[in-house]
């Protein structure tokens, strides 16, 4: 008898760690009875601690803490056929790095009934749009892009995850741009007009025409804007030049930094190049940091002008 139940514990496991392997550790219940296994097979190596219940419809083989796409798994099974993941979910799905998300965001239609699960948020959507259907079941990345920057925490959440889609190259910015036009409401519809513009299209994208436009409105002195100067032999276009002061700032794309990343280290050199009289005045402007803090890059303009104003010729 003894031998028996040994055997029988021994196929138990093999069929979930075989039905799981592909899933990062989770199973769905039915897949393990589907293969021969009973409800009694399943509580027993629940029971003793083997295996857990991490959902109505989903077990865990490898241990409690789910890990690497298995929560993604899980969202999708216990919320039903219909359940696409979405937002930041669907662009860890389909590769973004380095952004971290502590809940798997999962769109299900209007009339879908779903019940509430630890980890995950639920979006009940009118219209799901354009879906990927292989492996992991996720909306597509202009999609999911568009709704993670809507859905984000903040200001710079939502810049910083439109400007890693399109620069991991998840995303055509022809794509996204498109799907953003398209779209007849938005939260977040004043930044995201500038951040996906800064984006995806260079045409539209933050010039020195705007910052001057800010600095007039602001009481700031109008800087001359592309100012050529001549540095080894070559010509040099300064984008913004406060001439009298000795002040100079440049305007650096979107495409410059890992989405939002260099936005602080813009602030802090600004400071740095201000309160240092042994260096040169020179400024940085990331376009999704002006984005994102008009005000501190005008402050830091006005700083550096009163400085430049007192320091000697």
């Amino acid at each position: 008898m003894k031998k028996d139940a040994r055997l029988r514990q021994q196929r138990r496991q093999a069929v979930g760690k075989r039905l799981a392997q592909p899933y990062d550790g989770v199973v769905r219940r039915a897949d393990l009875l589907r293969e021969g296994l009973s409800d009694h097979d399943v509580r027993t190596e629940i029971d003793r601690g083997a295996w857990h219940r991490v959902g109505v419809h989903t077990v865990s083989i490898d241990g409690a803490r789910l890990w690497g796409r298995g929560p993604m798994w899980r969202a999708l099974w216990e919320a039903g056929p219909r359940a696409v993941l979405d937002g930041p979910s669907a662009l860890l799905a389909a590769g973004l790095k380095s952004w971290g998300e502590t809940q798997v965001h999962v769109s299900v239609p209007n009339n879908a009934a779903v019940r509430p699960l630890d980890g995950v948020t639920h979006h009940r959507l009118r219209d799901i749009g354009p879906v990927v259907v292989s492996e992991l079941r996720r909306t597509r990345p202009e999609v999911a892009a568009i709704r993670a920057a809507q859905w984000a925490r903040s200001n710079r959440a939502a810049a910083t995850i439109v400007a890693m889609t399109v620069q991991q190259g998840l995303v055509r910015p022809e794509t996204l741009l498109e799907r953003w036009r398209s779209l007849r409401s938005s939260s977040r519809r004043s930044l995201l007009d500038g951040v996906v513009g800064d984006v995806c299209d260079g045409a539209h994208s933050l010039n020195e025409l705007d910052v001057a436009g800010a600095c007039r409105r602001r009481g700031i002195p109008t800087p001359q804007r592309q100012s050529v100067r001549m540095a080894d032999n070559r010509r040099v276009y300064l984008d913004l030049l406060w001439e009298d002061e000795g002040v100079h700032a440049e305007i650096h794309g979107a495409h410059h930094q890992q989405g939002v990343a260099g936005v602080d280290d813009a602030l802090r050199s600004n400071a740095i190049t201000i309160t240092n009289p042994d260096i040169r005045i020179s400024l940085q402007i990331p376009v999704l940091g002006w984005r994102l803090h008009p005000e501190r890059f005008l402050d830091q303009i006005e700083q550096a002008l009163d400085e430049a104003r007192r320091r000697p010729a």
